[in-house]
């Protein structure tokens, strides 16, 4: 089979790959329809997540056709569509007794990481039956790829974790994929306004018609005047995280007012200042998380009422043979104005 593999940092290779076989009875092998690329995947690249092994096949988002099952799989068959979840769950061991599917520890995420993912033709998913969801009838089964990811993760690490409640302010810091399921999902609980900061315009543009109140454009504004003078100089009482670097993380615990909540959602390669000195006696939480995907069921039901529209964050779509345009497209997501990109399976 075709798969997309990680050769070294900042390099990348379709390659032909040995199909996957079944090891444990509880897994399933699914034929790939659709996947996608994530930020994610760009900092593996970028050689932040360390523990990412050369010749890895990257990925962890995806729809497919089950192809096979172990003997212990009950919940799925040979043909039923099924979404892929980024984070596959053994729901036996005490993480997944208490719903932290992502410390697993049979589990966790692997696709894509310890494993390989879902940017092939086929991949093998362990413990099946708690990590892949049947498809509904009648969804735009496309816009699906969403939910193996961005939407659980903005939705859980961002809107939960940031407490985001009726008539409380909210910014965000990065309007890509993940900033964008955040703003998206935040609508749920009707705060009475949601900023959202990034550099790109384009994007900003996107997100105002997502439902963004206010967006600041950090590379044109002074971005903490900004907020303060919408905020009646008191700060937002949620700030989310976006995009996984120093400054951006730094930024969010200057937007807070007192007894706010800094959620962070981005994938960090490196260290950042925490200024307690300014921050100590202010009451404030800073959360961090892995998606643990609990939220899936929910929002695929979500998608099913027409609550949400995963469609509406797909700007590109490529066949697998042209995966390595499609990294150059989403690495340049400025330039191109790229949100998520499809990768099909010819």
């Amino acid at each position: 089979m075709k798969a997309l593999v990680y050769k070294s940092t900042g390099q990348l290779a379709l390659e032909e790959k040995a199909k996957p076989a079944l090891i444990a009875t509880t897994d399933a092998i699914i034929k790939i329809t659709k996947t996608t690329i994530c930020g994610t995947d760009l900092h593996i690249l970028k050689g932040d997540v360390k523990e990412v092994a050369y010749g890895t096949t990257l990925g962890h988002e995806g729809i497919g056709i089950v192809e096979e099952t172990g003997n212990a799989v009950s919940n799925f068959k040979k043909g039923d569509h099924v979404l892929i979840s980024c984070i596959t769950s053994c729901g036996k061991c005490d993480y997944c007794r208490k719903g932290m599917y992502s410390h697993c520890r049979e589990g966790g995420w692997i696709l894509g990481h310890l494993i390989d993912g879902t940017q092939a033709e086929y991949v093998r998913i362990p413990y099946a039956d708690t990590s892949l969801y049947h498809i509904p009838a009648d969804t735009n089964e496309e816009s699906l790829v969403m939910l193996s990811d961005i939407l659980p993760t903005g939705y859980e690490c961002g809107v939960l974790n940031g407490q985001v409640q009726p008539g409380t302010t909210v910014a965000i810091v990065g309007a890509g994929p993940i900033g964008l399921a955040a703003l998206t999902t935040a609508q749920f609980f009707t705060p009475a306004a949601i900023i959202m900061i990034d550099t790109d315009s384009n994007r900003l543009e996107v997100a105002q018609s997502m439902g963004a109140t206010h967006t600041i454009n950090s590379s044109q504004e002074n971005v903490i005047e900004s907020v303060m003078a919408l905020t009646d100089g008191e700060g937002v009482d949620t700030a989310m995280e976006a995009v996984g670097i120093p400054a951006t993380f730094e930024l969010c615990t200057h937007l807070i007012k007192p007894g706010g909540k800094v959620a962070n959602i981005g994938v960090h390669g490196k260290s950042v200042s925490l200024a307690l000195e300014d921050l100590w006696s202010k009451n404030i939480t800073i959360t961090t998380r892995l998606v643990d995907t609990s939220t899936t069921p929910m929002l695929l039901k979500s998608v099913s009422s027409q609550h949400l529209d995963p469609a509406s964050f797909i700007t590109h779509r490529f066949k697998l043979s042209e995966i390595e345009t499609a990294y150059k497209t989403f690495g340049n997501a400025a330039k191109e104005k790229a949100l998520k990109v499809i990768i099909s399976n010819e």
